[in-house]
C-alpha cells in the first residue's frame, strides 16, 4: 500500500513540476492537476493490454516532460528563455565545455554523468509510478470512475472561482497539457521559420554593392570592432555595477580628449541574454535577427554580405582574433577573414582565467604585435571578442604596464592569488561585486589600448553581446547592450551625427535603442555604401 501511495504522489508531482526554478517551492504544488483526472478516466475504461501500453507510453512522455521543464530551469536561469526542444540540443556541448573550461575536466564528467544517471532514473521512476496508479485504476473501476468526477468538479470549481493558495499560482492547474501544446507549436513554429529566414537573407539592398561602392567614408582607416563579453545596460545602470563602471568611462573619457579622440554612444537589444555570444556577434554583423542555432547555420552557409566581407570587398584586410576559441572556426570563410588568430596561435604561456584562455589585456597586446604595429600593411577591419569578462568572475586579471605583459607568464602569480570561485559564488553579492570588476579591466584595457597604441587612422567600435546572467541583472532585466565608436578623425564622427548618440564613452539612459539587427545598414549607409 505504501508503495502505491508513493507511486500516486510522484505522478502528481511530475504533473505539478515547473518550469521556472522560484516556482519550485510547496505551495507551487498546492494545486489540482485536470490532466489527472483525464487520465484515470481513460484507464478506467480500456481493456488491460491497451491500458498498459497507454500507461507506459504516458509514462515516458510525462518523464520527457519533467527533464525538459528541469532543462528550462537552467536556460531560463543563464538565458532567459526556454530550452528549445528542437534547435538546442547542440547548446549542451557549449555548456559541456563552458563546465570543463571554468572547473576542470572531471567536474565535466561527473556533470555529464550525473544528467544522464538523472534522466534514466527520472523516467524509470515515472514509468513505474504510472504502471502502479494504473493497477489501482483497474482494481477499483467504480471508486476511481467518481475519483475522476470528483477532481474534475473541484476543478471545475476553482477554475471559475480564482481560488488560489500562493498568490498568482491557481489551484486550477492545466500546466503539463498547456506545456506540451506550448512546446509541440514551438517546434513547429522553429521549422517553419527556417523557409522565412531564407527570404530574409535574399532581402539584402548591399548584396550587388561594389568594392568602390562601400565604406568609401572610412578609407584609410583600421576599424576595430571588439565585442565586451557579458557589457548589458545592467553594468552602467544597476546600483552593485554603475559607480565602478562609471569611473572608469569618466576617466577614460577625459584622458582620450586629451588624447584628441572622441566618442558617440547608444544602445543596442541584443538577440541573446546570459550567453550563446555568436549569435549576437552574427546578428551584429550580418544585419539579420539571429535568435537560434538554426538561424545561425542557415546565415553561415548562405552569401550574405557582412559588415566584415563588405570591408574585404572594399580592400580592408580582414583579421578575427579570437581569444575563447580552441578549436577550426570553419564560419571564418563565411565572414570573409583573412586570418584567424584564437587560443592555439596567439602564443599565451599563463594560465587560465576559468573559461577565458587568456587576458584581454594580453589579447590586445599580442595583437598589436602580430597585425597593428606592422610596417606597410594594409588598413585593418578587425573583429575582437574579448572574454575577460566571461562568466563565472573568478579569478579575473589585473591590469598593469603593457611592457610587463610578456608571453603571460606574469599572470601566474594573479591566478594563484585571487579569490576561488567556490568563494565567489556563495553569494548573488559578491557574484555581482566581481561581474563589475570583470567588466572595469576589459573596458580599463581596451581604452588605455587606445590610448598608448592608437593613432589618427583608429576607429574603434566597442559594444556588449549581451547581459550577464540572471544571477547578475536579477529578475527585471532586458537585452540592451551599450556601442560606443571612437575615433581621432571628428569627421567619422560627424557621419554619425544623424544617429543622435550621446557624446562621450557612455550612453544616456534614453539615448536611442536599435534592435541590433539595424546596426549592419545604418553604419554601411553612413559611411558611404551604396545600394545601387
Amino acid at each position: 500500500m505504501s508503495l502505491t501511495v508513493l507511486a500516486c504522489l510522484i505522478v502528481f508531482a511530475a504533473l505539478l513540476y515547473p518550469n521556472v526554478l522560484k516556482r519550485l517551492s510547496i505551495g507551487g504544488f498546492a494545486r489540482i492537476p485536470i490532466e489527472a483526472a483525464i487520465g484515470i478516466a481513460v484507464l478506467v475504461f480500456l481493456p488491460r493490454r491497451p491500458r498498459v501500453i497507454l500507461a507506459s507510453i504516458g509514462g515516458v512522455v510525462l518523464g520527457w516532460l519533467v527533464i525538459e521543464k528541469s532543462l528550462d530551469m537552467g536556460w531560463f536561469e543563464t538565458l532567459a528563455r526556454p530550452f528549445d526542444p528542437v534547435l538546442d540540443w547542440v547548446l549542451l556541448d557549449d555548456t559541456y565545455g563552458f563546465i570543463r573550461d571554468s572547473y576542470g575536466q572531471l567536474a565535466a564528467y561527473g556533470a555529464v554523468a550525473g544528467a544522464l544517471l538523472g534522466a534514466v532514473l527520472a523516467i524509470a521512476l515515472i514509468i513505474w509510478a504510472v504502471l502502479r496508479v494504473t493497477e489501482l485504476v483497474a482494481g477499483h473501476r467504480k471508486v476511481s470512475a467518481y475519483t475522476a468526477g470528483g477532481i474534475t468538479a473541484v476543478w471545475v470549481a476553482a477554475l471559475l472561482l480564482g481560488v488560489q493558495i500562493v498568490p498568482n499560482v491557481p489551484v486550477a492547474a492545466r500546466s503539463t497539457a498547456t506545456y506540451a501544446w506550448d512546446r509541440a507549436h514551438q517546434a513547429r513554429a522553429g521549422l517553419a521559420d527556417e523557409a522565412k529566414f531564407a527570404k530574409e537573407v535574399a532581402a539584402d539592398p548591399f548584396k550587388t554593392a561594389t568594392g568602390d561602392q562601400l565604406l568609401t567614408g572610412l578609407r584609410g582607416k583600421d576599424v576595430i570592432f571588439t565585442f565586451v563579453e557579458s557589457y548589458g545596460r545592467n553594468a552602467l545602470e544597476a546600483p552593485e555595477t554603475a559607480s565602478g563602471v562609471d569611473a572608469v568611462l569618466d576617466s577614460r573619457s577625459g584622458q582620450l580628449q586629451q588624447a584628441g579622440f572622441a566618442a558617440r554612444s547608444g544602445w543596442l537589444t541584443s538577440p541573446t541574454f546570459g550567453g550563446n555570444s555568436w549569435l549576437a556577434h552574427s546578428t551584429l554583423l550580418s544585419g539579420l535577427w539571429i535568435n537560434n542555432q538554426s538561424r545561425y547555420r542557415n546565415l553561415t552557409a548562405s552569401d550574405r554580405l557582412t559588415v566584415t566581407s563588405s570591408f574585404k570587398r572594399a580592400g580592408w584586410d580582414t583579421v578575427s582574433v579570437m581569444p575563447g576559441a580552441t578549436r577550426a572556426f570553419p564560419e571564418g570563410a563565411f565572414y570573409g577573414y583573412n586570418r584567424v588568430w584564437d587560443s592555439r596561435n596567439l602564443g599565451y604561456q599563463g594560465p587560465r582565467f576559468s573559461w577565458a584562455q587568456m587576458p584581454d589585456q594580453y589579447t590586445l597586446k599580442k595583437f598589436t604585435e602580430l597585425e597593428y604595429a606592422k610596417p606597410d600593411r594594409q588598413p585593418l577591419m578587425v573583429e575582437m571578442p574579448l572574454v575577460s569578462s566571461h562568466t563565472p568572475w573568478a579569478p579575473i586579471p589585473s591590469f598593469m604596464d603593457w611592457e610587463k605583459v610578456g608571453d603571460g607568464s606574469i599572470y601566474h602569480e594573479t591566478v594563484a592569488n585571487a579569490p576561488k570561485k567556490s568563494e565567489i559564488w556563495d553569494s548573488s553579492n559578491k557574484v555581482r561585486a566581481e561581474y563589475g570588476k570583470s567588466i572595469q579591466y576589459t573596458l580599463t584595457s581596451v581604452l588605455d589600448w587606445v590610448q598608448k597604441y592608437g593613432d589618427e587612422n583608429l576607429v574603434l567600435v566597442f559594444l556588449g553581446d549581451h547581459q550577464p546572467s540572471k544571477v547578475v541583472s536579477g529578475e527585471k532585466y532586458g537585452r540592451d547592450v551599450p556601442i560606443t565608436i571612437v575615433a581621432r578623425d571628428q569627421a567619422v564622427l560627424d557621419k554619425i551625427g544623424s544617429w543622435n548618440w550621446t557624446e562621450g564613452l557612455k550612453p544616456a539612459k534614453d539615448a536611442p535603442v536599435w534592435p541590433m539587427n539595424a546596426f549592419r545598414d545604418r553604419f554601411l549607409t553612413a559611411f558611404g555604401s551604396s545600394t545601387h
